[in-house]
Parts: C-alpha cells; sequence; structure tokens
C-alpha cells in the first residue's frame, strides 16, 4: 500500500449538492513523491517510486502523479470543499480511461457515441488531432457540467463523437539537476503516447483525441438524442 491511499471513511451527506465527481476537494493534496530514476542504458531513463505500486501506472505503463483522496458519502462520491478548477488526477484518469461521466461517474456513452463539451477557446475543432483532458458527460449531467465548470458556459460546445480514442496525458518531465530528481522539461501540451519522454513523465491528466464528431449546441444533442431514444 503506497502513501497515496488513505482509508475511506463513509459519511452520509443526503442533502449535499451536486459536484462532479473528477473534482478535487479541499484536502486532498499531492502526496510524497518519493522519486527516482532508473537507468536503461544508452542515456535513457525510466521514472519510478520508491515504493511502487501497480496503480501508479495507467494501462499504458505511465507513471501518475500521487494525490491523498478525502472520505466518501453514502453514495461512494468524495466529500470536502471543490476545488473548482481542479481535477483529482486519478478520478479523471478513471473517467476517462473508461469513458464514464465526468459528473456522477457512471456510464457515458449514448446510441449516438460520447458527448464531449469544451467552452471557449478550450478546443478548436479545426485543430489535427482533436484532444480533450474533459471526461465524457452522461446526457443526464450534460447541462450540469455546463452550469458548473468554470471551464465552460451555459452554452458550451458540444462534441458528439463516434470515437474516442487515448492520445496521451498532460504531466512534465524527469532528469537529475544537481543531483537529484526534479522537474527537468514542461511540455505545452499533451505528450502522445509512444513519444521518447514518457519514460521520464510524470502525468496528471489523461487525454483523449476526439474522433468522427459532430458540432452541437446543447438543445440540438437533446433533440438528436430523444429521436435516437
Amino acid at each position: 500500500m503506497t502513501t497515496t491511499r488513505t482509508t475511506r471513511k463513509t459519511t452520509v451527506r443526503p442533502d449535499s449538492p451536486l459536484i462532479p465527481f473528477v473534482v478535487q476537494r479541499e484536502g486532498e493534496e499531492a502526496a510524497s513523491d518519493n522519486l527516482r530514476l532508473t537507468p536503461l542504458g544508452g542515456g535513457r531513463y525510466r521514472l519510478r517510486y520508491a515504493d511502487e505500486d501497480p496503480r501508479d501506472r495507467d494501462l499504458r505503463g505511465v507513471l501518475w502523479a500521487r494525490c491523498t483522496f478525502s472520505e466518501v458519502d453514502d453514495q461512494e462520491h468524495p466529500t470536502g470543499r471543490p476545488q473548482w478548477r481542479m481535477m483529482h488526477p486519478l478520478r479523471q484518469r478513471g473517467c476517462m480511461q473508461t469513458l464514464r461521466c465526468q459528473v456522477c461517474a457512471g456510464p457515458a456513452r449514448t446510441p449516438l457515441g460520447w458527448i464531449f463539451l469544451a467552452g471557449p477557446g478550450t478546443v478548436d475543432p479545426n485543430d489535427e488531432p482533436v484532444l480533450t483532458n474533459q471526461p465524457p458527460v452522461c446526457p443526464k449531467h450534460a447541462r450540469t457540467a455546463a452550469e458548473l465548470c468554470p471551464h465552460l458556459t451555459a452554452e458550451p460546445t458540444v462534441f458528439l463523437s463516434r470515437s474516442a480514442p487515448l492520445y496521451g496525458v498532460n504531466g512534465v518531465g524527469y532528469g537529475v539537476r544537481d543531483g537529484s530528481v526534479q522537474v527537468v522539461e514542461r511540455p505545452g501540451g499533451p505528450i502522445p503516447y509512444g513519444h521518447p519522454l514518457m519514460p521520464t513523465v510524470l502525468a496528471s491528466q489523461m487525454v483523449r483525441r476526439i474522433g468522427t464528431f459532430r458540432l452541437l449546441s446543447l438543445a440540438e444533442l437533446f433533440t438528436e438524442l430523444e429521436r435516437a431514444a
């Protein structure tokens, strides 16, 4: 058991307001990292934890930043004051990895695909590839996410996507500087899986590529979903 895994005590909060599952809570903080670099030969290294646990890596073998967990309520949702502009790295990873709703953590797939929301200037549909670090939303919580997320507006851009393959991560690259393991690279954007930097990356967000999508308004989305029901 690593230092990031805390005992989860259940706290019943029947009247608690709806807060997206991925939002980081007060008291959830970066845990002790214990980072090490293992030589692989040829000047290459692999970043690891001194007390590494299999859960410290995602399905592609990338190392993830540790963060403590708050207590959970009777619905298994985290408690504590929301830190609205931050996503808990491991809850974000879980929702992105399994394509579950960022608000309720339930299944997000619809008969027409997955719903991804984007605010002004955050995702350009003309980019190649079109990337997002925001997990999808289920139809029930699409409007809620638009109202609650500080990165969105009441009328966000809706990507209704037939495919959303894994692309990579947001993170930083580590190396040895002044005799210690520390951050030496801060990429300006997502790092694709398979990139030469990835063995020394500490990830904080998972990124997917939005493929085969349609751009809609929320009103158009609900109309399309009603027709498909």
